[in-house]
């Protein structure tokens, strides 16, 4: 397009006018363009479910669980929590490391920001068997962790979730098929677990998305999935707020699905294509999530979005806020807010079926209007997995978005060949 410009005006136009057309018209691509993906963490092994958060000072965190063993440490866990740290807002990067001595084998990366000073991390993940629910904090921008076990159970936990503002700091989880949130109000320094939904048994209880607001109201998404007699029911997707710190909790339902798309082709697990439901809130303090779900069982499912401005008490008509065709499977929503207004939102679909893409959209006004849809994802020489048309699966069952010192968005996800298959996981900035 810039060269078309070019060639309309160059024979009518004084040069010293067409650089500065020139200049604004490549300005704006850079600013509402993204880059091109580029792989992070290591090069070899195997890399899945990246999670990702930004600071006020130009620092971006990535971190993921590494498969195959780490370079450099033959005696690291497998998988073992990397951490990728970029100080310039992901032009550059530093040397993967792991994020804390090894231990046990980690799973289920989680990182955050606290927004309250946009400056203080924290990370999250399972580790112990499954049965430790761990919580990091740094202080000096991802250089040096201290680390506390939240939550010790004698059962395997599943998909913890973070969230923070100040000193207050929660993790919530599935332990025994119930919901759980450990509690800490001295930044992490010290947790307190409780049961927050132990109603009727389900086959799962998915947490997704976390997010504490301005009035230090707490919330929790996730996907309470129905136990039948083939453990695959349908979905009731939940918000769950405390607004006394964790003591107290109130249910939303937010929608339902059918019961779950078979994977069975890709060697996937049970839920993995399942409905889910993440969760943010600006910094005027509305509440956004964003969720897939399928009208009837083994459906394809579509993604939707609302909002409210009523701490969680009640919520707008849901929106279908995806451009693919009807019959394209949606997985994996990912959402973040920044000021007033502004929510982003990411997943991945099949509209080029087979393959799977990535892709993007953004509102400045708390998605009454969204802007065009940005496919984030694009064709990588050299993968076998990564075709022209898009890759052959998506490598992890949740990716993330945050924005930067800039307002840049940050996305980074997960593409491989199959569930089992080794992978990459890949970051693309712009907005």
């Amino acid at each position: 397009m810039v060269f078309s410009v070019y060639r309309f005006y160059r024979r009518r136009t004084p040069v010293r006018v067409l650089l500065t057309i020139l200049l604004l018209v490549s300005t704006a691509f850079a600013i509402t363009g993204f880059t091109p993906p580029q792989r992070v963490g290591f090069n070899l092994g195997d890399q899945w479910e990246p999670a990702v958060a930004a600071d006020g000072y130009g620092h971006v965190y990535i971190l993921y669980p590494q498969y195959g063993g780490v370079p450099d440490c033959p005696h690291c866990p497998v998988p073992t929590m990397v951490l990728v740290i970029s100080n310039d807002n992901g032009t550059t990067w530093q040397h993967p490391r792991q994020i804390t001595p090894p231990g046990t084998p980690q799973f289920d990366a989680q990182i955050v920001v606290d927004p309250a000073d946009r400056r203080t991390v924290y990370a999250a993940w399972l580790q112990n068997d499954k049965s430790d629910a761990v919580v990091a904090k740094s202080a000096d921008f991802g250089q040096s962790w201290s680390v506390v076990v939240a939550d010790r159970g004698g059962s395997e936990a599943d998909k913890p979730v973070l969230a923070v503002r100040g000193h207050d700091v929660y993790v919530g989880f599935e332990r025994a098929r119930m919901m759980r949130v450990a509690s800490s109000h001295d930044g992490g320094i010290s947790f307190v677990p409780a049961v927050i939904f132990a109603g009727a048994p389900l086959a799962g209880a998915m947490a997704g998305g976390a997010t504490v607001d301005i009035a230090g109201n707490v919330y929790f998404a996730w996907a309470g999935y129905a136990r039948n007699a083939d453990v695959k029911g349908r979905a009731i997707l939940y918000t769950t707020k405390s607004a006394d710190g964790g003591k107290n909790w109130t249910f939303t339902p937010l929608d339902a699905s059918g019961s779950l798309p078979d994977c069975a082709a890709q060697q996937c697990e049970w839920g993995y294509l399942g409905a889910q439901v993440t969760l943010a809130a600006d910094a005027a303090g509305t509440l956004y999530a964003l969720w897939n779900a399928g009208a009837l069982p083994s459906d394809s499912e579509r993604l939707y979005f609302a909002s409210s401005t009523t701490a969680g008490a009640t919520w707008s008509p849901r929106q279908d806020v995806s451009l693919a065709p009807q019959g394209a499977e949606h997985c994996f929503p990912a959402l973040t807010a920044g000021a007033a207004g502004d929510v982003r939102i990411g997943w991945m679909d099949t509209r080029n079926r087979p393959l799977w893409n990535t892709y993007y959209r953004s509102s400045s006004n708390g998605g009454a209007t969204w802007s065009a849809e940005t496919q984030l994802s694009s064709y990588v020489r050299g993968y076998s997995y990564i075709q022209p048309g898009g890759c052959s699966f998506p490598f992890g069952d949740y990716f993330e978005i945050s924005i930067d010192s800039r307002g840049d968005t940050h996305a980074v996800w997960g593409e491989g060949l199959n569930y089992n298959s080794p992978g990459s996981i890949w970051h693309a900035s712009g907005r």
